[in-house]
């Protein structure tokens, strides 16, 4: 269809019958009036609280001026609501929609720091949709009749119309620009947003709405999208987006056409319930040979995934219909009739929307399994912590250290003074076998890093792909730092194998042992004594006592060893212990908790991406009559071969 040709015809021009009356208000061309900052409020009243319509204030005022009886047949007034009965313009998405919106919402903000912009970029679209959408009139439905060249979607957008708004003929493509046909005033926002020119918004009659039952009905006719004009097909994907529903006009050659199912319908199958899918040109047909091509286009539809809205099931109404003719034509009208007055579309294709945009994040925000840190998890990365810092060395050592100690305190003389001679022997010796390790701290960091690699693997395990690279990324910069952390650790709690404690009893263990020695000593003397004869001989009194300070002696340091093994283990389990909770404190505060953070901002999305993906249709929710298919005629299950 020619620009030129599309002024003319018994159409009238939405875009002009809006000027006379929107200039007084500083409207453009075209235009339905000013738009302010107030066309943005949803409730549809301007300041002071006034109401306003689509900013036909003007046209509103004189036609309520005018006498009653000079109204147009099938006028309508925007904004009078009792003479209509239309509700009112924008509104507010209520129930599980506006629950559904609120938490896909909260989900992109929530994830545009964990997933990319690429993947969040449907669901964006999405909310922009449903904000601009919810700022328009509510009381009008978008549907658009698209089709193949040659269909005959332009002739039953005439058919419907009831008067030649669009060309139609042989030459194609004959349809070059989107044209508007509305059944009611003030939806002039809406065509705005399609980019529909005023020159191109029709009128069914010159004089005001042609049937009472399409009222709020908004006829969009589409270019082919199989047209070989590239800016055509276009066209049609962006109004595509953008309409409340769409009419599918297929004829008998090309309705299995596979650029129609493979790029329209089949990925348009979750908005069934907006769709309406019309056999079209069944005058060339015989009965039996349109049930068929009914058949087979039904079978067509089911296998691209579209539910068939049969015997009152929600889904995609199929209907056969000629427009030449107008055998059916009534039928399609009484069906858009029941769907524009039910008023859900919009609603509808939102929630098809969202539920199409949940669906391609479902990698993104689905695990696997439950993922997580257990208990377990949490007791491996501790003693993982523990090894790397050496704790069971260090209670090990605690514990010989205190042994030696008391070992030390409690032994013979002589035996202390051999080991003494072993310990100075043993210091200045070049044995490179009792060299200390180099690589130990080298070790000990490689402990650390190992540790947390397996704790990060643990906790991102059934993740989604950025919801598992972001837990790890959290336990590496944990990672960063936690060796020189786990040192000064140690450091602070100080070597518990330096200074042991005493026990009360040594002092007395020392005293006994400094008495078994003082009888040797004494029991020697005694003997040298006889022998050079400064005392008169007496041979078993020193003997005696000397025998008893030499046996004493060992006696006593057994009975301290012996006394000392329970509580040296205690002492060095305690050190254990103490070394060991403050490492697993370290790691907890460094690499779990921020780990802890991240699974529960996923737990977060998680419930939010639940919430929008809804376990129910949102159509079932919203209230209003199901339309249903309509078969026209009797149908029989036999396949035809699909037509390429």
């Amino acid at each position: 269809m020619s620009d030129a040709g599309s002024d003319t015809g018994s159409g009238v021009d939405d875009g002009a019958g809006d000027r006379g009356a929107g200039g007084g208000n500083g409207g453009s061309p075209g235009s339905d009036g000013p738009r302010g900052a107030d066309q943005e409020r949803g409730d549809g009243r301007g300041p002071g609280g006034s109401r306003w319509d689509d900013g036909l204030i003007a046209r509103r005022a004189a036609e309520r001026a005018a006498p009653k009886g000079a109204e147009g047949v099938g006028a309508v007034r925007d904004g009078d609501d009792d003479a209509d009965g239309l509700p009112a313009l924008g509104g507010v998405y209520g129930g599980a929609l506006r629950t559904r919106l609120d938490a896909l919402h909260e989900l992109v903000g929530l994830s545009r720091t964990r997933v990319e912009n690429d993947a969040l970029a449907e669901a964006g679209r999405v909310l922009d949709e449903a904000a601009a959408r919810q700022r328009l009139s509510a009381r009008h439905t978008v549907v658009a009749i698209a089709g193949a060249t040659g269909s005959g979607k332009s002739t039953l957008f005439n058919a419907l119309a009831g008067v030649p708004v669009s060309d139609t003929g042989l030459r194609r493509p004959t349809t070059s620009a989107p044209i508007a046909l509305s059944w009611s005033e003030g939806s002039a926002g809406l065509l705005d947003r399609l980019g529909i020119p005023g020159r191109l918004r029709r009128r069914p009659l010159a004089g005001g709405a042609a049937d009472a039952e399409l009222q709020g009905l908004v006829l969009i006719d589409l270019p082919d999208h199989d047209s070989a004009v590239t800016a055509h097909r276009d066209q049609v994907d962006r109004l595509l987006g953008l309409v409340d529903a769409v009419i599918w006009v297929v004829d008998p050659e090309k309705y299995a056409d596979a650029a129609l199912h493979e790029r329209y319908l089949r990925p348009l199958a979750g908005h069934a319930e907006i769709t309406f899918v019309v056999l079209n040109q069944t005058d060339r047909l015989g009965t039996e040979a349109a049930d068929l091509v009914l058949d087979d286009l039904r079978r067509l539809l089911d296998e691209d995934g579209m539910a068939l809205g049969e015997h009152g099931e929600p889904g995609a109404t199929v209907l056969a219909l000629s427009a030449l003719t107008g055998d059916g034509v009534p039928e399609l009208r009484e069906l858009l009739g029941r769907f524009v007055q039910d008023r859900t579309a919009p609603e509808r294709r939102l929630s098809a929307d969202v539920d199409a945009a949940a669906s391609r994040l479902r990698p993104v925000y689905v695990a696997d399994g439950r993922p997580g840190l257990g208990e377990r998890a949490r007791e491996e990365f501790a003693d993982r912590l523990a090894l790397a810092v050496g704790a069971q060395a260090a209670g090990e050592a605690a514990e010989r250290v205190w042994r030696r100690g008391a070992i030390r305190a409690c032994g013979t003389p002589w035996l202390r003074l051999y080991r003494w001679y072993e310990r100075v022997r043993a210091h200045g010796s070049t044995d490179p076998r009792l060299e200390n390790p180099v690589e130990d701290e080298l070790t000990a960091r490689q402990r650390v890093e190992q540790a947390v690699r397996i704790v990060s693997d643990e906790a991102s395990r059934g993740l989604p792909g950025p919801w598992a690279h972001a837990v790890r990324e959290a336990a590496l910069r944990g990672a960063c730092g936690l060796p020189e952390a786990l040192d000064e650790l140690t450091v602070s709690l100080g070597d518990p194998a330096a200074r042991p404690p005493r026990p009360a009893w040594w002092p007395a263990a020392v005293f006994a042992q400094v008495v078994m020695t003082f009888l040797q000593i004494f029991g020697a003397l005694w003997l040298v004594a006889q022998i050079v004869g400064v005392v008169e001989p007496l041979l078993w009194p020193p003997v005696l006592i000397m025998i008893a300070g030499i046996v004493g002696g060992p006696l006593v340091e057994w009975a301290c060893a012996a006394a000392v093994r329970g509580p040296a283990r205690r002492y060095g389990q305690d050190a254990e212990r103490r070394l060991r909770e403050a490492a697993a404190a370290c790691g907890r505060a460094r690499v779990l908790d921020p780990v802890a953070a991240e699974l529960m901002r996923y737990r977060e999305v998680r419930e939010q991406y639940v919430t929008a993906s809804g376990a129910t249709r949102m159509a079932a929710r919203i209230g209003g009559t199901r339309i249903g298919a309509t078969r026209l005629g009797p149908t029989r299950k036999a396949g035809v071969a699909r037509a390429r």
